[in-house]
């Protein structure tokens, strides 16, 4: 469980520093790391259904996934719109790096422990994803439209948080 709160640090303290730094991200290297983030959270949320047994986690993570396909779904209609193609950056490969560390942790861990894991993880990683929302993709986007669709998300993600922290409190 260390290892993984380790590996989670690094990896949030990775995304909260690039949305600290100015990267100077164009609109089509936006639209790839929020549509990477979004994806993240479901494979941990795909992992979640397969390995706990309890109800709210459960439902949490069904959430998780209703909400990032939804997400998902909006930036594809505008970059289709746009005509833009999502590109990889520094960000976004960060971002998938960390995940396979983190998908590892959480598909190793003990039913009794992976409900406790799955949840501080999606306290963090929401918070981390805010933050980078709030203080990189938004900033650094220059398509209008663009940042309206990253503004509009930010209370789901908010509310994503709030739900995560009372699950966290109940386990």
């Amino acid at each position: 469980m260390k290892t993984l709160v380790c590996t989670l640090f690094f990896g949030l303290t990775c995304l909260i520093s690039f949305a600290q730094q100015k990267n100077e991200l164009s609109d089509p290297e936006v639209a790839s790391v929020a549509v990477v983030a979004n994806q993240i959270d479901i494979n941990y949320a795909e992992i979640a259904l397969k390995k706990s047994k309890n109800k709210k986690i459960l439902e949490f993570a069904n959430r998780m996934i209703t909400d990032h396909n939804a997400v998902i779904q909006q930036a594809v209609d505008l970059v289709t719109r746009l005509s833009v193609t999502p590109k990889d950056n520094a960000v976004s490969k960060s971002l998938l790096e960390n995940a396979e560390k983190t998908k590892k942790k959480l598909r190793q861990a003990k039913t009794k422990e992976f409900d406790k894991l799955y949840i501080d993880n999606e306290v963090e990683y929401h918070k981390a994803v805010i933050a980078a929302v709030k203080n990189l993709l938004i900033p650094e986007s220059d398509n209008n439209e663009l940042k309206e669709l990253l503004e509009a998300v930010l209370p789901a993600l908010e509310a994503h948080l709030g739900h995560a922290e009372m699950v966290q409190k109940q386990l």
